[in-house]
């Protein structure tokens, strides 16, 4: 049995002092030797967090003892020790920024309809027609998306009302809106609905949910994470695994994503580079010319 869990949640649930929160939460992960990173704010909680097996699982019914935390769903995967430096809690204005200022909402009030893992891959075999639109940030989606889905140019996530107008043609159609856990699709597809979009549809528990339960079936390649995995796949030795992006230097197929060498890096520039070209050429280890400059020696 594994050592080490990583938990990713959740919740869209009205928190009167996120501070109370977030200070119980720092505490309750210290306890527990927890690290990852949590946000709270009044619009809900939202988390990663990584320790021993034991140690997770008692996180999760500490957090179940609390009346607006109990109904939570916990995306589970095996573990590492390190996937995170350290512990960060923060309260911030949203969970995941959108910055709507006055056009900003609830998504407990407005959001799309749930569909299941099940369901979607249903549809597929069915050859419905459906149109999947990608919640996440362009250099998440390099390494993996679902089959005929709609890649939408976000370098953030508070990007969608500046990119929205590319889709409009689909505003009587059925979407579905995927993301990596859902945190993004509960907002993302309420604001398409408020954007008049009739149909709109999001895949409950997110793509690492799909993956987990349907491994390489229409969605190729693998997930980006925000930590120091940096992707996850499964069953990647099966023959139906493909890899669908390319090396940044030689252009062959690879998924292999690192930071740039150069901790100064203005862009913190994650990009895709081969094994091969890394040990090859040290500017490799970098993200453009520029960095590799700035951190060779005088």
């Amino acid at each position: 049995m594994h050592k080490y869990q990583i938990l990713l949640y959740y919740k869209y649930v009205y928190i009167a002092d996120p501070q109370r929160i977030r200070d119980w939460q720092e505490n309750l992960c210290r306890q527990l030797n927890l690290k990852g990173r949590i946000i709270v704010a009044q619009e809900g909680i939202n988390g990663t967090v990584e320790g021993l097996v034991e140690n997770t699982e008692e996180y999760i019914r500490e957090m179940n003892k609390n009346s607006i935390f109990v109904d939570i769903v916990y995306k589970k995967s095996i573990g590492t020790g390190d996937a995170f430096p350290r512990l960060s809690v923060k309260v911030r204005p949203e969970i995941v920024s959108l910055h709507l200022d006055n056009e900003n909402f609830y998504p407990w009030e407005v959001t799309g309809k749930y569909i299941t893992a099940e369901e979607l891959f249903n549809w597929y075999i069915q050859n419905k027609e459906f149109y999947v639109v990608d919640m996440r940030n362009d250099y998440e989606h390099r390494v993996g998306y679902f089959e005929k889905s709609i890649l939408l140019p976000l370098k953030n996530f508070r990007d969608l009302p500046n990119v929205v107008h590319s889709i409009s043609h689909l505003k009587d159609k059925t979407i579905v809106t995927v993301c990596t856990g859902g945190v993004r699709c509960e907002k993302g597809s309420g604001y398409l609905i408020k954007k008049v979009f009739k149909y709109v549809y999001q895949l409950k528990d997110g793509i690492v949910t799909f993956m987990e339960k349907f491994p390489n079936k229409y969605f190729l390649g693998k997930l980006f994470v925000f930590d120091k995995r940096v992707v996850i796949g499964f069953n990647i030795d099966s023959q139906e695994h493909v890899i669908v992006s390319k090396c940044e230097r030689c252009g062959t197929a690879s998924d292999n994503y690192v930071n740039c060498a150069y901790l100064h890096c203005k862009n913190i520039r994650r990009f895709i580079v081969c094994q091969e070209c890394l040990k090859k050429d040290t500017f490799n280890s970098y993200c453009s010319v520029d960095c590799f400059t700035k951190d060779s020696p005088k």
